[in-house]
């Protein structure tokens, strides 16, 4: 079906209007006190509607042990513990090289930096 007349501006918007997201709305738990969704258990202590539907402490030591399982199974099967890799060393502003400050330079500093290094080589080749 093909729309027969076209909607000006006034009317696309007036219909737009009502798409506007609104603000969720938020219910206090009557255990612990936060906030949670309105018909949804807390996520903070597992009650729902004044009775413990979750026991969220219980659930967070299955996962933590099946993690330890998994991470332990994960290094018997590549035959070494995980190490952590090496820190690389960070270089100081003295070890970077005078080619690299003129390459960051930007602008006065830039031209600055390239007239300083012109006149050095000037005066070790005389």
């Amino acid at each position: 079906m093909v729309v027969r007349m076209r909607h000006n501006r006034s009317q696309v918007r007036q219909d737009r209007s009502h798409q506007a997201l609104k603000e969720r709305t938020l219910s206090v738990c009557s255990h612990c006190k936060a906030l949670h969704l309105p018909h949804h258990m807390c996520l903070s202590c597992g009650w729902y509607n004044g009775r413990q539907v979750m026991d969220l402490e219980a659930e967070k030591a299955k996962r933590d042990r099946r993690l330890k399982e998994k991470r332990e199974r994960i290094g018997v099967e590549t035959g070494a513990e995980h190490q952590p890799a090496p820190v690389p060393a960070v270089e100081t502003k003295d070890e970077k090289q005078p080619k690299e400050k003129a390459r960051k330079a930007r602008g006065a500093a830039a031209k600055r930096l390239k007239d300083e290094s012109l006149s050095q080589s000037e005066i070790g080749s005389n």
